[in-house]
């Protein structure tokens, strides 16, 4: 079937998000949560629906934790921090120990346009997309810029179709 075929069928789904952000500071209240309102806007603006959202500390136990509660109730795991080069930031070691399948174009584009923005600065971001049981779970890094870039820009346009091709 043609993609242009497989768009057409998905035109009439609905997709289910859960957001975990992760962060120490917001977490703790040294920092405000911005994140979960940007996506909550993005998503609901695009016709989809934002099931769930929680923020966690960067642990490695939280982040199993919620990841399994996501996919069983959501389409999308959006993952928000935890995808740069620090020591705290295990989001996407953590998160490989669950993954099925990879899907290596949506961390290529993701720094493809994080670099025609801000240059080279791009390889420290290791944001990654992978199937998890029944559902993609994508990762980014914990600014609501990046995350706005990585839902208009890569996730929303073409969230339907892999949907729908997960589902078949």
């Amino acid at each position: 079937m043609p993609i242009e075929e497989h768009r057409k069928a998905s035109e009439g789904i609905k997709v289910r998000f859960c957001l975990i952000v992760t962060s120490d500071s917001i977490y703790e209240g040294r920092k405000e949560d911005r994140v979960t309102p940007t996506v909550k806007g993005v998503v609901t603006q695009a016709g989809h629906e934002l099931v769930a959202s929680t923020i966690i500390p960067n642990s490695r136990k939280h982040i199993l934790r919620n990841v399994r509660e996501g996919v069983g109730m959501c389409d999308v795991v959006l993952i928000t921090g935890g995808t740069g080069l620090s020591r705290r930031d295990i989001t996407v070691d953590v998160l490989r120990e669950l993954c099925v399948k990879d899907v290596p174009g949506y961390g290529e584009l993701f720094r493809l346009l994080t670099y025609q923005k801000h240059g080279v600065v791009a390889i420290a971001s290791r944001a990654l997309a992978c199937v998890v049981d029944n559902s993609l779970v994508f990762t980014t890094p914990g600014s609501p810029e990046a995350v706005k870039l990585a839902l208009n820009k890569v996730i929303l346009p073409e969230i339907k179709h892999l949907i729908y091709e997960l589902r078949r």
